[in-house]
C-alpha cells in the first residue's frame, strides 16, 4: 500500500497517534495539517495536493475543491465525526469519491457535554467563574433542573442519550422529530409538535441533523414561543439556528438564557454579536472532544481509509450511489 493520506482533522494531532501509526505501518505516507482548521480554500488545497485519502474535520469540500487539480487523485473523504454537510455529496459522487463518516461513536460524549451545558447555563456556572477570576465574590442565583421539562429536538441516538441523563434528574421528556420512531424507543418520550415542545419546555436542546430543510429551523418565531425562563442549548449545527434572532431574544430577555457549542461560522469571528449577548454560555465546538471517544473516532476514520486502500468497502459510506458508479476512483473487491 502506497497511498498518500492527509489529515485536516485536529483530533488526529491530539489523540490520533495510534491511528496515524497504523496508517504508516500499512505503508501510507501520512501528513497531518496543523490542528488549527477548518482551513480556507487556498490552504486546504495546499494540504490535500496529491492525496489519495483525507481524514477531515469540518473543512469545506465543495465542488470547486473536489474538482480542483489538487484533488484529482482523491479517492476517499473520511469524515472525523457524524455530520457531513461540509462535503458536497453530489459532486463527490459524480467524481467517484467515497465519503464516509463515523456514526455512533460520539453519542455519549456529546450527550455528556450537552447535559453539562444545561447544568452550567441554568446555575450560572460561567458567570460565577468569571466573577471569581475578577477577584469578586458574587454568588449566582440560577434555575433548578431536577423535575423540570426538557424538550429534545431530534430524537436520534444523541437525543436519546441526553434523555437517559435527564431521566436521572427526574425530568419530563418531550421530543420532536421529523421522522418519529414507529416503534417504542428507550427512554420513552412524549412526542409533540415543535410548537408544543417550545411552549412547554424549561430547557430546549437541539440535536437535529443539518439538512437544507432544517436550516434556520430555530428563528424568531420559534424563540418567541419559548418561556421567558427557558434555556436553549445547541450542540448540533450552528446553521440550524437564526443567530441574529437568538441575539435579539437574549438582549430583550425573551428567553432565560442559552448555551452554544456550534455556530454558523467557525471559528466564530471576534466581533460576532453573539460574543456580546447576555446570559449566553459559549464553547468552541468541543462537545465531542472526550479523549477516549476521540481515540475511537480516529481509529474508525483511519480504518475507512485503510479499507478503501485495500479494496474493501468501508463500513459507513455516506454516498452509497458512488459504489455502483463507473467513475469510482478506487477498485473495490
Amino acid at each position: 500500500m502506497s497511498w498518500t493520506v492527509v489529515s485536516t482533522a485536529p483530533a488526529m494531532n491530539i489523540v490520533g497517534d495510534p491511528a496515524v501509526l497504523a496508517l504508516r505501518e500499512a505503508g501510507c505516507r501520512v501528513t497531518l495539517a496543523p490542528p488549527t482548521g477548518p482551513f480556507p480554500k487556498g490552504e486546504l488545497l495546499n494540504y490535500i495536493q496529491g492525496a489519495d485519502g483525507v481524514i477531515v474535520g469540518v473543512d469545506r469540500f465543495d465542488a470547486a475543491v473536489l474538482e480542483s487539480p489538487a484533488a484529482e487523485n482523491l479517492k476517499i473523504i473520511s469524515r472525523w465525526g457524524v455530520g457531513y454537510d461540509s462535503v458536497d455529496l453530489l459532486a463527490a459522487t459524480r467524481l467517484g469519491i467515497l465519503v464516509t463518516n463515523t456514526p455512533g461513536l460520539l453519542d455519549e460524549a456529546v450527550a455528556d457535554y450537552t447535559f453539562s451545558l444545561i447544568l452550567a447555563a441554568a446555575r450560572g456556572v460561567g458567570e460565577g467563574h468569571h466573577t471569581m477570576r475578577q477577584g469578586e465574590w458574587a454568588p449566582q442565583w440560577g434555575e433548578d433542573v431536577s423535575g423540570k421539562t426538557l424538550g429534545i429536538i431530534g430524537y436520534g441516538r444523541i437525543g436519546r442519550a441526553v434523555a437517559k441523563r435527564a431521566a436521572g434528574f427526574n425530568m419530563r421528556i418531550l421530543a420532536h422529530d421529523l421522522f418519529p420512531p414507529k416503534e417504542p424507543v428507550t427512554p420513552a418520550a412524549e412526542f409533540v409538535s415543535l410548537n408544543e415542545l417550545l411552549e412547554q419546555s424549561d430547557y430546549v436542546c437541539l440535536h437535529a441533523a443539518m439538512t437544507p430543510e432544517n436550516r434556520g429551523m430555530i428563528g424568531r418565531e420559534q424563540l418567541q414561543r419559548m418561556k421567558e425562563s427557558a434555556f436553549f442549548i445547541n450542540t448540533a449545527r450552528g446553521a440550524l439556528v437564526d443567530e441574529s434572532a437568538l441575539v435579539e431574544a437574549l438582549h430583550l430577555g425573551k428567553i432565560g438564557g442559552a448555551a452554544l457549542d456550534a455556530f454558523g461560522e467557525e471559528p466564530l469571528p471576534v466581533e460576532h454579536p453573539l460574543r456580546k449577548a447576555p446570559r449566553l454560555l459559549m464553547t468552541p465546538h468541543q462537545a465531542s472532544f472526550g479523549r477516549d471517544t476521540g481515540r475511537k473516532v480516529c481509529a474508525a476514520a483511519m480504518q475507512a481509509v485503510l479499507d478503501a486502500a485495500d479494496g474493501v468497502t468501508p463500513k459507513f459510506v455516506v454516498n452509497k450511489d458512488v459504489l455502483a458508479s463507473p467513475a469510482l476512483r478506487v477498485k473495490l473487491k
